[in-house]
């Protein structure tokens, strides 16, 4: 117990002394500008593997897990960029909507690095083409389950009259789709942790502060939506931007969370080399 209260101070202190709160708002704000491109490229994306999958479908999986508060704002717009048409999927705008998106992932990839003290020996061509890579695997992945998603309904619907308690849980509740956008986020945090950092640590050593930003994120989630609920105005300080700026504060808070795990695995490592 006290060497995990140990590597929690030794983490918020590089995290206070190495501009973690300054690269928070540099990957809240990359991420957000990269919301839009990356949606656009995988509605395109989705569109290519089925003509059925609509984009609301791929906005609902990506912000099921978000605050109510925080998501409706956002989604809303999000579904008016998208209905309002695409241009074609092998196009210019495409190509720099996959070039954007790219943007979001390169600032995660600078404040892991930064967190887990590594220096970059990749070539930036490198660095950017990996960037790129996992903004199409994780529009293709988004697409493939949002596929799945669309035929579960008629593999199921098979069971529907021998088990119609099951067929109720899982679709009239949308726990199936819960499990999914979980399942998403997970990955999500792992690939920061494992792929985006110069050096591939073992799972061993990152699955800590992958557990503690998935945790610290959902209490946070909910202190942040009941905060939202009850006690913050947005609208009377930002006025039409009000929904946005809460969006922009809590991806402030998820990045925070995000480099302190980081933060943490490399206290936990740099504690344990001194211990032996």
């Amino acid at each position: 117990m006290i060497l995990q209260w140990r590597c929690v101070t030794t983490a918020f202190n590089h995290f206070n002394s190495g501009d973690g709160w300054a690269m928070s708002s540099h990957v809240a704000l990359s991420v957000m500008i990269s919301i839009f491109p990356f949606l656009i490229f995988a509605a395109s994306l989705a569109g290519l593997l089925d003509n059925n999958v609509q984009s609301k479908d791929l906005v609902k999986l990506i912000f099921e897990n978000w605050p109510k508060e925080i998501a409706e704002p956002l989604t809303q717009e999000i579904n008016i960029v998208l209905k309002q048409g695409n241009a074609g999927f092998l196009t210019i705008g495409i190509g720099l909507a996959l070039l954007f998106a790219s943007n979001g992932v390169e600032a995660v990839r600078m404040a892991m690095m930064r967190a887990y003290n590594d220096t970059e020996t990749r070539s930036f061509w490198r660095q950017r083409l990996q960037s790129l890579l996992f903004v199409i695997v994780g529009a293709l992945l988004l697409s493939a389950i949002s596929v799945l998603l669309l035929f579960a309904p008629l593999y199921l619907s098979f069971i529907e009259s021998t088990s119609p308690t099951f067929y109720e849980r899982f679709f009239r509740n949308q726990i199936l789709t819960q499990i999914t956008a979980s399942f998403l986020l997970v990955f999500i945090v792992f690939a920061c942790h494992y792929w985006l950092p110069v050096r591939r640590r073992p799972i061993s050593e990152i699955w800590p502060g992958i557990l503690v930003t998935l945790v610290l994120w959902m209490i946070s989630a909910e202190l942040f939506s009941q905060y939202v609920k009850l006690f913050a105005n947005y609208s009377a300080t930002y006025a039409g931007l009000a929904g946005f700026m809460s969006v922009i504060f809590f991806l402030y808070l998820m990045a925070v969370l995000l480099i302190f795990g980081a933060e943490f695995n490399s206290a936990r490592a740099n504690i344990g080399t001194y211990a032996s």
